[in-house]
């Protein structure tokens, strides 16, 4: 089997910056949820996904922000697409996906525990985690766990990894502690960038291998004794950037790998919402539980 794991946040942020904003029938808006609604419908019935599951970031917050104060928020996020979090994991549920609500963790972190789960099930052939997040990229693995954007039908395995980035997926970590990260509120270190990272990250495995004389260097980076000391005056937040953007496999997760087949859509759900989202586009593309 393939075990198919979505960013429904990614999802559904990309929704609602590519749809036009639309009413439902009690004249909320409902435009980004009426196009996740669309998208995985089709791609659920045309892919011959058998296995899935979906994370939302509910709370966009987590403990994160307890270790870090720059760390991302929901502050900035337009009302119109916030308000569309809980009918989108309606949708989600409602399409038969197994639908994990983050509250404490992040939907990252559940993806990630869910992928290294599935990993070590002999019965699972491969595990594919449809989002284009930088983030996740750490969990690929060889060409069993990897990344997929269904979108432009995009498969990331550990080779495509090191092509993108320069580093391997175990060393994504403390690229994006070097180079920060500013979906995630992550700045980085002062003066690196992703050329510099990758060569010496590549070449030493992790931040804390590069040695602190630009000297002892065997590999050649400009400007490599002004970076060589702001990563030594910026160690300690360098540590803390890795550990945050780290992703947790330790989400407690009740499904199995079993829990996660698709029976089908709920047809009194789907059909509920094909009303409040005035939308009955979809009724007869859904495959629905006997």
């Amino acid at each position: 089997m393939r075990i198919h794991l979505l960013d429904g946040t990614y999802e559904l942020f990309r929704a609602f910056y590519a749809a036009p904003s639309a009413r439902g029938r009690a004249g909320v808006e409902v435009g980004a949820a009426r196009v996740l609604y669309r998208s995985l419908a089709g791609w659920l019935a045309a892919e011959g996904v058998t296995h899935a599951a979906v994370a939302f970031d509910t709370v966009i917050e987590s403990f994160r922000n307890e270790m870090f104060a720059g760390y991302k928020t929901g502050e900035g996020i337009d009302p119109a697409l916030w308000s569309q979090f809980p009918l989108a994991e309606r949708v989600t549920r409602a399409l038969g996906l197994v639908t994990w609500s983050m509250i404490e963790f992040e939907a990252d972190d559940a993806l990630a525990t869910f992928a290294a789960r599935a990993a070590t099930d002999p019965r699972v052939e491969r595990v594919l985690i449809v989002t284009p997040d930088k983030d996740l990229a750490q969990c690929v693995k060889d060409t069993r766990v990897v990344g997929y954007d269904r979108h432009r039908k995009v498969v990331l395995d550990a080779s495509g990894v090191v092509a993108k980035f320069g580093v391997p997926p175990a060393a994504i970590p403390d690229y994006l502690a070097l180079v920060g990260d500013s979906a995630d509120g992550i700045p980085g270190v002062p003066r690196w960038g992703p050329k510099s990272a990758s060569t010496l990250l590549a070449r030493y495995g992790d931040l804390t291998r590069i040695p602190a004389d630009a000297a002892a260097w065997d590999v050649r980076v400009r400007g490599a004794d002004a970076l060589a000391a702001s990563l030594h005056e910026h160690l300690a937040e360098a540590l803390l950037y890795r550990e945050l953007a780290t992703l947790r496999l330790d989400v407690p997760l009740a499904e199995s790998v079993d829990e996660l087949a698709l029976l089908g859509a709920d047809r009194a759900l789907v059909e509920a919402l094909a009303v409040e989202l005035d939308d009955t586009s979809v009724l007869d593309r859904v495959r629905y539980r006997a």
